[in-house]
């Protein structure tokens, strides 16, 4: 069968043209590649454009004519004597020719051209085959999978350059350009033309954009659950774009339609929306939040809202929980904040359903005794956080549930949620999501990089009560970054984490991908001496006019490191010159000047064609700590070696590395497997 882009026709489609997508759907050969044109751009041109493995082309309009209609053709009309009779086939051939001339710029392109009357017969249609051109008609009597088959094969031009697919496509398809500014790869200088320097997205990416676009009333009557889908992909895969552009064309298909989308940080969803913006000027608006942004936005008014505690008094408060009621055990002041955070992504919150609870992947055991213990802590926990009027960032999803559970609150349901970077979101908050969708033809779209999930990790997607076999799409390509540097990352993760047991993960395509620079290494002696190389050198870069600063994106693995660096930026280039993407909420894509900072779990999501990552010592160091277990050990190793991947992948063509003392040997062997791999 023929890979069919969109995989079933969008929107109100003619019998006859839906007769023929059958046909090209059913062509024998499964290296053909067929698009349906969407009805939304309100352009002349073929319903088909048919692809063979080989590059060669056919442009098919269907004539949608009964016989009766045929037989009238050219004949005057009583009713309009003045008015020039048509001639059969006139209007599909107008439009062939129309979109004929969108094929001139920047170089010709020749592309056989057919017209299909499936309703009328070969001798019917022989009557009127003086009015023809260049154009190929078909009859009835091809309108069988055989005969069909054999005449799209005969009807194929020559083969065509990549270029010239490209340019094609672009005609053909326009929902596929991706505009230059929206990635942080520069075009390619393979044409001669600078008309043509935008990036279309590949076949995968395409097929993903357009799934089960056709989202009418009519299917929707049909439909009583909710609908998923899951994109799975490596970093730079364009798991994002799919995203924009899947919101582009619903948009267009269904403007009333309630639409959101969220993910985890606050700078990637302001890049998102900025995004967007620049994609899709026009459209109605689409709702952007963060997660936690969106149970803000929607809280109830009977329920006071109060500012969750910050990072730092949290984890003060979180000490002198384990020194008060976990004193002289194993079970760290982390291992504590990860427990709760664990039993707050979940339902419910009580003592019985904590110890009867499956904790496997946890990375530290408990026994049945500790885990008593570590439940009074946590109640403890709360009843501080009550005592103090507070609450902290894991109770909001908590309080919005209860409210809309104990009807509290209604929230407007939404049609269609898109979800990017899925891999970092709770149980509670997909139970949240699930609540917030229409009842009776709710739509969910997943993105996700199983190998970035170090946030709210130890989960599949069964345990969150997503039906996803069957529904899920794997991208294997990235095209954000290079060979070396994904090379560098997926090395040094799997020497890290030789056992991994995530079935989820997914190795990239590396022979696919383009050759650049290998990752830059820089030792130094102390985090001062760190600091003052980092600054000194983006200083000489920007001053030199070698990289705009709206092209660094600086990563640090500590929170009051990034702070700390992105004060001495800004004292170096100038207040104006330095932003945290946390709080660049107009962070406009293409136009922003600032160079960005920030910490390791704000980086999700956020790209750059040139990324420093500093404080790597810190991660390793925290991995061989004297203090873990050997299964706390396991657990840590995985998540920061997830970590470092995930800041690598952030670049799109430089990578810089710098680490304060001796790198442990899998640095430097995965650095050595990056050169190795190809560099520019």
């Amino acid at each position: 069968m023929a890979r069919m882009l969109p995989e079933k026709p969008l929107g109100q489609v003619p019998p006859d043209v839906t007769k023929v997508y059958r046909l090209l759907k059913a062509l024998p050969d499964d290296s053909y590649t067929v698009w349906q044109r969407l009805p939304l751009w309100g352009t002349l041109g073929p319903d088909f454009l048919v692809l063979d493995a080989t590059q060669r082309a056919l442009l098919i309009k269907v004539a949608p004519l009964t016989v009766r209609q045929a037989e009238l053709a050219g004949q005057q009309d009583f009713l309009a004597p003045d008015a020039e009779p048509s001639a059969l086939g006139a209007p599909e051939q107008a439009a062939l020719a129309a979109f004929r001339e969108t094929l001139h710029r920047p170089a010709p392109i020749t592309v056989p051209q057919a017209v299909i009357f499936p309703n009328l017969p070969p001798a019917l249609l022989a009557l009127h085959r003086s009015a023809q051109t260049d154009v190929v008609w078909a009859d009835a009597s091809l309108m069988h999978a055989e005969p069909f088959a054999a005449w799209v094969a005969a009807q194929l031009g020559a083969p065509l350059t990549p270029e010239q697919v490209q340019q094609l496509r672009a005609a053909f398809t326009p929902e596929v350009v991706i505009p230059p500014e929206l990635t942080v790869r520069q075009p390619v200088a393979r044409r001669t033309h600078a008309e043509l320097t935008t990036f279309l997205l590949d076949y995968d990416q395409e097929w993903a954009v357009k799934l089960d676009l056709d989202l009418s009333t009519e299917l929707e009557h049909e439909a009583r659950d909710l609908t998923v889908r899951l994109i799975n992909g490596v970093a730079g895969s364009g798991k994002s774009l799919i995203i924009l552009h899947r919101m582009h064309l619903l948009r267009q298909a269904f403007p009333r339609k309630t639409m959101l989308v969220l993910t985890h940080n606050r700078p990637l969803i302001a890049d998102l929306q900025a995004r967007y913006q620049r994609l899709s000027p026009a459209t109605p608006p689409v709702e952007w939040r963060t997660f936690l942004g969106w149970c803000r936005a929607h809280w109830p008014a009977q329920i006071p809202w109060h500012n969750p505690l910050g990072r730092t008094q949290r984890m003060t408060l979180i000490r002198a929980i384990q020194h008060a009621y976990l004193p002289n055990t194993a079970i760290t002041e982390e291992m504590l904040r990860d427990e709760i955070d664990w039993l707050k992504d979940r339902l419910p919150l009580n003592r019985t359903a904590y110890l009867a609870a499956d904790r496997s992947g946890r990375g530290f055991g408990l026994t049945l005794a500790q885990r008593e213990r570590v439940f009074q802590a946590v109640v403890a926990y709360q009843q501080e956080l009550k005592r103090r009027n507070q609450v902290d960032w894991g109770d909001v999803p908590r309080l919005l549930w209860h409210a809309v559970n104990e009807q509290q609150l209604t929230i407007p349901p939404y049609d269609i949620i898109h979800v990017d970077e899925a891999q970092f979101f709770a149980p509670l908050w997909f139970d949240l999501i699930r609540l917030s969708l229409s009842p009776t033809h709710g739509y969910l779209f997943l993105v996700a990089d199983p190998t970035q999930g170090f946030l709210k990790r130890r989960q599949s997607w069964r345990s969150v009560g997503l039906a996803v076999r069957g529904r899920a799409h794997v991208l294997r390509r990235s095209y954000r970054t290079t060979r070396p540097i994904m090379t560098f990352a997926t090395r040094l993760y799997a020497m890290l984490v030789p056992d991994d047991g995530d079935d989820e993960r997914i190795e990239p395509h590396l022979h696919e991908m383009p050759a650049g620079s290998p990752p830059e290494l820089i030792q130094l002696s102390s985090t001062q001496d760190e600091l003052t190389r980092v600054v000194n050198e983006l200083k000489a870069l920007v001053a030199h006019g070698q990289v705009p600063r709206h092209h660094v994106l600086v990563i640090h693995a500590e929170w009051n490191g990034a702070e700390t660096l992105r004060q001495r930026l800004a004292d170096a280039l100038g207040a104006d010159a330095v932003g945290d993407p946390a709080a660049m909420s107009a962070w406009a894509v293409g136009q922003a000047t600032r160079l960005r900072v920030c910490h390791l779990n704000a980086a999700t999501g956020l790209e750059a064609p040139l990324v420093v990552v500093v404080g790597l010592h810190t991660l390793f160091e925290a991995m061989h700590s004297l203090r873990l277990s050997a299964d706390e050990r396991a657990e840590v190793v995985r998540d920061h070696a997830r970590r470092v991947y995930m800041a690598a992948t952030r670049a799109g063509q430089k990578l810089v590395l710098t680490y304060v003392g001796t790198p442990p040997a899998e640095v430097y062997a995965a650095l050595a497997a990056a050169r190795e791999a190809g560099g520019g």
